[in-house]
């Protein structure tokens, strides 16, 4: 049964709020978690294969710890959030449910993740909900070796040969319209604002177009220019692509959801 540990202080209006963010970062995680589990085995090198591994368990660890809150809040439990419901219950945006593709697409896609989810957690700390604000400082914390690892691909991709900055330069403009759709906002994001639970979303791309523009440009990459955003996620408007996923990801827990494992 969810826990009663938060609800005495939380009032309708912002416990609407608080879980229409909640389902937007959980859903983001763990579906971003199992696209980068995909690279298990697969990764170019032996330290990347690693990398992508590791970071898609953080990932997903993550998106249980956010699950969690949710199910403080009435929410169901967090295996059956994740496994349970519909393509169009879920609230992710479609950067992270896009297919694989190659790595540079998926180092490209991490990279920008990265850069948004520090920025997200970072601000989150100081939120008014204090559940959420006690995870983000502890998942700001874990985040930073994701963005070291971004940062550091693009330097070397960037400065390395002219084939290298090519490829990665192809994958940021693939990449970047869906990218800027993390920021698309939702009816509930005046009243994220309003209570403190949150910054805007407008001015954490503010932050990610101008710190992850940054790194992009000391690397000797270009930012695209005059990018229209690919929204619909967090309406639950996705694509193939997820769809496949959830199949894919759902198809063991739907065949007995009430089995001990």
């Amino acid at each position: 049964m969810p826990t009663e540990a938060v609800q005495p202080s939380v009032t309708p209006a912002v416990r609407s709020a608080v879980i229409d963010l909640l389902y937007r970062l959980a859903d983001d995680s763990v579906i971003l978690g199992h696209r980068n589990s995909e690279w298990t085995g697969l990764g170019p090198i032996l330290e990347e294969d690693i990398a992508f591994s590791s970071m898609a368990q953080d990932k997903l660890g993550h998106a249980q710890a956010l699950y969690t809150l949710l199910h403080e809040l009435g929410e169901p439990a967090p295996d059956a959030n994740a496994f349970l419901r519909t393509t169009e219950q879920y609230r992710c945006c479609e950067l992270v449910a896009l297919a694989r593709a190659d790595w540079a697409f998926s180092l490209v896609r991490q990279f920008f993740f990265s850069e948004a989810d520090r920025i997200r957690f970072e601000l989150l700390s100081q939120s008014a909900f204090e559940p959420l604000a006690q995870l983000a400082r502890k998942l700001h914390g874990e985040l930073k070796y994701h963005v070291m690892h971004g940062r550091m691909w693009m330097k070397r991709f960037g400065q390395g040969t002219a084939e290298g900055r090519e490829r990665i330069q192809t994958a940021i403009n693939a990449v970047y319209p869906h990218a800027l759709g993390m920021f698309e906002s939702t009816a509930q994001d005046e009243a994220i604002a309003a209570h403190r639970i949150g910054p805007s979303e407008s001015e954490m791309q503010d932050r990610w177009e101008n710190e992850g523009g940054t790194v992009l440009s000391d690397a000797g990459l270009t930012v695209p220019k005059n990018v229209k955003p690919v929204y619909g996620g967090r309406a639950g408007k996705h694509g193939p692509e997820l769809a496949a996923l959830l199949e894919s990801m759902q198809r063991v827990y739907r065949i007995d959801p009430n089995t001990q494992w």
